[in-house]
């Protein structure tokens, strides 16, 4: 094999593209998170408990049933007659409880601050679902690639191995060389049943973020870009007190715990239960007609037992209400350290892919061919090829590596800034 035949090996390996992509088109992703978005469990739970929140509104403020009342009045047991004593009548009568008022807008405002962070829950189940997503196309686009590079690479190697054997049968090599061709293909080998064992994991993790049966057949995910993003970090913390559902959520956790410190007060006033009552009556043994009653009545409850029932509800409200504050203050620095930490990694990855793709990758490349156009002349060893090969190999890995590290960070980006699925 010629030199020059050697060389053109290479650049038909290097084109080559997956065998996988032959077999089965890629999915984009904005199809994969549409599918997710009808069919997740996860977000159909989220928005029945959105729902069921929502439902509860109106019923916080509503009166309670009022209470229907029939019945006899001072029947004598001597006669059991209805027109033997005056004061016997056979009563109906309609009460209703009033709570003091203020307090049914206080129990409507707490259920409508609950269905508001519920809603707020739901957008973040959107969004968690939606960076899994990404995050899985991300993870398994990685260790496809990872194959398609390890196959390219052990076809070169097969080359090498070829003219390993050529240059030994001639006595112009050593039979160490070809046993190092071996043995390097071997470890390709190994590094594609390693794969083969990684992408059923991430192929399954797909599936569980789309919803999909587990014996689904798994999407191909499209390859992910390096794009020029700008990540300013302030911008970024603001944007995501602004609009990260979680945090929104915490923050109408708060107003309702606001509300429920004065429900909890307003408890210190009595309700009210208005009762009206009619009473009809029998005639007189000698016909003398009896005029028929009516009774009106307002009752109140005493609040009397504060220190042991009123007070220690007040102090709960108040505890709750504390609770919610530190919490939403702790996300808050929370979200700010993830916020610092995937943006500096975004950066990293950034950079580090574009070195790959500008320097290390060609400087790589022309190792290789250099090293191969020497080794047939004997002016380095055939170690040194098979070095140059698997630096090539492994920047190839790096560089699709950093790229896919790159979306993850921006994927939890989004996730951290609320900004996914609007």
């Amino acid at each position: 094999m010629s030199s020059a035949l050697a060389l053109g090996v290479l650049a038909h390996a290097a084109e080559a593209p997956p065998t996988v992509a032959k077999a089965q088109s890629t999915t984009p992703l904005r199809d994969l998170v549409k599918e997710a978005l009808q069919n997740s469990p996860e977000i159909r739970a989220a928005r029945k408990e959105q729902e069921a929140a929502s439902q509860r509104i109106a019923p916080a403020g509503a009166l309670d049933d009022p209470m229907l009342e029939a019945g006899i009045i001072n029947l004598p047991t001597s006669s059991f007659r209805f027109d033997r004593e005056d004061m016997t009548m056979k009563m109906i009568g309609l009460s209703q409880r009033f709570p003091y008022p203020g307090k049914r807008g206080l129990r409507q405002d707490v259920a409508a601050r609950e269905a508001e962070s519920s809603g707020y829950g739901y957008q973040e189940t959107l969004n968690r679902v939606v960076r899994e997503i990404r995050t899985a196309c991300y993870d398994l686009y990685l260790v496809i690639e990872s194959a398609r590079l390890v196959e390219k690479n052990k076809f070169i190697l097969e080359q090498f191995l070829r003219i390993a054997e050529t240059r030994y049968s001639v006595g112009q090599s050593s039979q160490a060389d070809v046993l190092k061709a071996q043995t390097q293909l071997s470890k390709m080998l190994e590094e594609l049943i390693k794969l083969a064992r990684e992408r059923p994991m991430f192929e399954a993790e797909l599936n569980r973020a789309l919803g999909r049966d587990a014996s689904a057949p798994p999407p191909l995910p499209e390859a992910p870009q390096l794009r020029p993003v700008a990540l300013p970090l302030q911008s970024l913390l603001e944007a995501a007190v602004r609009q990260r559902p979680q945090l929104l959520a915490l923050q109408s956790t708060i107003a309702r715990n606001e509300k429920m410190l004065d429900l909890a007060r307003k408890d210190y006033y009595p309700d009210f239960d208005v009762r009206f009552s009619y009473g009809q009556r029998d005639n007189m043994p000698d016909g003398a007609r009896r005029s028929d009653m009516i009774n009106f009545t307002v009752a109140i409850n005493l609040p009397v037992w504060r220190d042991n029932k009123l007070a220690p509800r007040v102090t709960e409200a108040q505890a709750m209400r504390e609770q919610a504050s530190n919490m939403y203050r702790a996300m808050r620095n929370e979200l700010a350290m993830k916020l610092r930490q995937q943006v500096a990694a975004a950066e990293q990855s950034q950079r580090a892919a574009h070195l790959y793709q500008t320097e290390i990758l060609p400087q790589a490349r022309l190792t290789v061919e250099a090293a191969l156009a020497a080794y047939r002349v004997n002016r380095v060893d055939f170690m040194t090829l098979l070095d140059s090969q698997m630096t090539v190999l492994n920047a190839e890995i790096s560089h699709a590596g950093t790229i896919v590290n790159f979306n993850k960070a921006l994927a939890e980006i989004d996730l951290l800034t609320g900004a996914m699925v609007q």
